[in-house]
């Protein structure tokens, strides 16, 4: 059997907040403030290393309000704004990007998640092999299939677990990737104001899914009057039925957003000027990273032997 492509798809936006967030502010000549980019690149380097993708493709979050923000208004209104220091450094970012030759897209109306899983239901339909996300948000694994894994960071930005299809019912004890869209509209999302079923704690949500498989067929129970769901449960279940539904309508991830005209096999990892790359990082004094960025040797290699990275 021929090895499959591995395509390394990047959550962009996950990572450039979590190596802000996770260094100390660092500083160029100019004053510019370029941690961030940093610690992007240093993770972008560690994860080829480990996976040994044969292309890169880093997708982008819009900064305007999406199809989600229509459906509901106050879709992560709670969120405080990014400091400017972190905005300022998408363009490096994007700049370094297009340095290496890695595809970049964003689209507007729809986030990076959006787009990463269009991405993999296309290299699933059109038998291109097999993708690798790369991201620091949980949210990615409701994507996992048995072409699609994802590579989740951990607390350190060094440390990185591959889920795969077992590895997510380890996890969720039983649930499966799918799932996890109807487990979370149980449980809502603070984080991006998502309400879900107040009341209903993780066990409870993981119970009513092992049991009843979706969220219409929890409803569809709690409708013929299932003694299989207590009263108390029955209750939040009912009075909180339209927000449920709406939060699954939030928290799935679109797997149709058009990028029809894009080649995703364009430009194959290591087909970039060396020269370019090595005053990109000159220019920020990135000294360490100079030595990471010699042509990669590809060698037969496949994400399904990886389980868990760390340096």
């Amino acid at each position: 059997m021929e090895p499959k492509d591995i395509f390394l798809v990047i959550d962009s936006n996950s990572l450039i907040h979590r190596a802000y967030y996770a260094l100390p502010p660092l500083t160029v000549k100019d004053g510019r403030v370029v941690n961030a980019v940093y610690g992007f690149f240093s993770i972008l380097f560690k994860s080829i290393k480990d996976i040994n993708p044969d292309y890169v493709i880093a997708t982008f979050d819009v900064p305007k309000p999406t199809f989600r923000h229509k459906k509901f208004k106050d879709y992560k209104a709670k969120r405080v704004p990014s400091p400017d220091d972190l905005y300022a450094q998408f363009p490096l970012v994007k700049e370094g990007l297009d340095v290496f030759n890695i595809i970049m897209i964003e689209r507007e109306g729809f986030e990076a998640d959006d787009i990463i899983g269009t991405i993999c239901d296309i290299i699933a339909e059109k038998k291109y092999g097999e993708a690798v996300i790369l991201s620091g948000d949980m949210d990615i694994l409701q994507l996992i299939s048995p072409t699609t894994k994802a590579c989740l960071l951990q607390r350190s930005i060094k440390e990185f677990f591959l889920y795969d299809s077992e590895k997510v019912k380890e996890k969720y004890k039983g649930l499966s990737s799918n799932q996890l869209i109807d487990f979370k509209s149980l449980r809502g999302d603070p984080s991006d104001n998502i309400l879900g079923v107040p009341g209903i704690g993780e066990k409870t949500a993981q119970d009513l899914l092992l049991k009843f498989k979706t969220l219409e067929g929890i409803y569809k129970a709690v409708d013929q009057e299932s003694e299989s769901i207590i009263l108390t449960v029955k209750k939040k279940l009912v009075d909180y039925r339209k927000e449920a539904f709406l939060s699954k309508e939030l928290v799935t991830i679109k797997r149709d957003v058009d990028i029809s005209r894009l080649d995703l096999r364009k430009n194959r990892w290591g087909d970039y000027d060396q020269k370019k790359a090595e005053d990109f990082f000159m220019d920020l004094n990135f000294k360490s990273l100079l030595k990471r960025i010699e042509k990669p040797k590809k060698e037969n290699s496949s994400p399904n032997n990886l389980s868990l990275f760390n340096d």
